[in-house]
């Protein structure tokens, strides 16, 4: 009797140690990643406008817009107490994850093709350089804008030039003369055209 007692202690504590072990475990970034589907859409495609997509952005631009909501560099409404909760290793997976996640535009956007073609003409001009193919690429670090949901490319950017959210030096000077040169309606007209993009 006493063997047996012994035995299923040893047997208890075996079993303990090793979930322990295995709670212990560092979450793999498919698990990470999945906290993120109930906003932005099962591997980073998200079906809610004000909700962007991150699949297919680069790992450096993911981290970067992380930290800054950490820092409160970026308005939000709930990401910032999100980020906070993550550690540096933990976003980094969370970036290797959904950078190499396929990118799907958004559906039925509604565009108007005129708009749309006056405004591919200022992506050129103001903004290819960061924003390559059209505003699809990642390339060069900088968010894909081309397919991405409209209201919230709308909102990070009034956040951006009311100076609740940081912005790049160099766009904020292509924004200025972006501004100048065609006003709000030129705004619109990249937001007609990055609609516009499947």
């Amino acid at each position: 009797m006493k063997k047996r007692t012994a035995l299923a202690v040893a047997l208890v504590a075996g079993g303990l140690a090793l979930s322990g072990e295995a709670m212990a475990e560092t979450p793999s970034a498919s698990m990470l990643a999945n906290t993120c589907a109930g906003c932005h859409g099962t591997n980073g495609n998200s079906q809610g406008p004000a909700t962007p997509s991150l699949a297919g952005a680069s790992r450096d631009y993911l981290i970067e817009v992380m930290e800054y909501y950490k820092t409160g560099e970026r308005a939000s409404t709930i990401m910032g107490r999100i980020a906070k909760g993550y550690t540096k290793e933990e976003i980094e997976r969370i970036a290797d994850f959904f950078s190499k996640q396929a990118f799907v535009p958004a559906k039925g956007q509604e565009f108007d093709s005129g708009l749309a073609k006056k405004g591919a003409k200022l992506h050129d001009k103001y903004c290819e350089k960061c924003h390559a193919d059209g505003g699809s690429s990642s390339e060069d670090d900088a968010g894909i804008l081309a397919g991405q949901w409209t209201p919230y490319l709308k909102y990070t950017l009034a956040d951006m030039m009311s100076g609740k959210s940081h912005m790049p030096k160099k766009m904020k000077k292509k924004l200025k003369k972006l501004h100048e040169k065609a006003g709000d309606a030129g705004i619109d007209q990249l937001f007609n055209f990055y609609a516009s993009k499947k």
